[in-house]
């Protein structure tokens, strides 16, 4: 039997094990999967940041602890208030890979403009207690935030709510469930606005840029973070800020949710700004964006 032939077979006969072995281990197989999936997308750094160089003075740390949660599950979150009495608040829910140390930065520039900042590690970072996080537990841990958030700023009007990257999913995801809940109850919108900075439409659409396929990948995945068919329902005012030389998150990804939310609704695209400084390089054009919220 020629060689070529001979090789023909065995790629043949391995591609046939493999398919016995997806479907005999499918269940197994999926479970699998779906963990290194969930590592994947939130690439969890252990510890503190490299630039993180303890807390600022009037920053309380908190401990969330539900009925819900079991003893090995909390989370950890910092309240710092503005030093103006009753100043409006954000709930800031942050990205993959770094915890609160990696955020500090940016709170730090929410702090300055005026606002107070409650910032909240899902389960499984920092100092926060669980499992790997998933989709669920992530939309779990931004709901148990935001009801401390809502007892330490009652005001209503004096609410935002801050995503960034994939947090920008999170609060979509968080704001379309006040929304329901608030039009089930005839009551008031909860919120005075929502912020997205360098958020997605999709997990998949983000997976695609990454694999740069056309291939439907979204289809694959067991994380949707699907932000694009959320957010013409969440019932606030939205701003979308988004560099334009953000090499990990297009910046076309904010101008289709912008397309895709009601109005009242801002974009505010900012020339040079990467996935990480659109705060700092936008400067006042930022800090009044989010005034025209409020």
């Amino acid at each position: 039997m020629p060689t070529f032939m001979f090789a023909h077979l065995r790629r043949r006969w391995f591609s046939w094990l493999c398919a016995a072995l997806l479907l005999l281990g499918l269940p197994a197989g999926c479970s699998v999967l779906q963990h290194k999936e969930r590592e994947l997308v939130f690439r969890i750094e252990p510890g503190q940041a490299s630039w993180f160089h303890g807390l600022p003075s009037g920053i309380q740390e908190l401990d969330l602890r539900p009925r819900t949660f079991t003893d090995n599950q909390s989370l950890h979150a910092w309240w710092w208030p503005a030093q103006r009495a009753n100043a409006p608040a954000i709930l800031y829910l942050h990205g993959v890979r770094w915890n609160l140390t990696g955020q500090l930065f940016r709170i730090e520039q929410l702090h300055a403009m005026g606002y107070s900042v409650l910032a909240v590690d899902y389960r499984g970072f920092g100092r926060s207690r669980g499992d790997l996080p998933s989709e669920a537990t992530v939309y779990e841990d931004a709901r148990i935030a935001w009801d401390r958030f809502a007892q330490l700023q009652p005001d209503p009007a004096k609410r935002l709510i801050f995503g960034h990257s994939l947090g920008g999913a999170v609060a979509v995801e968080l704001a379309s469930e006040l929304a329901r809940d608030a039009r089930d109850k005839a009551g008031v919108a909860p919120a005075r606005g929502l912020i997205l900075e360098s958020t997605f439409t999709s997990l998949g659409d983000v997976a695609a840029v990454v694999a740069n396929t056309s291939l439907p990948v979204r289809w694959l995945m067991s994380q949707k973070f699907d932000s694009l068919n959320k957010i013409h329902e969440v019932g606030v005012p939205v701003l979308l800020v988004h560099g334009l030389d953000d090499r990990y998150v297009p910046s076309r990804f904010s101008q289709q949710l912008f397309e895709a939310a009601q109005e009242p609704k801002t974009l505010l695209l900012v020339p040079g700004a990467t996935h990480n400084n659109s705060m700092s390089l936008a400067g006042q054009r930022y800090r009044k964006a989010i005034q025209a919220l409020l």
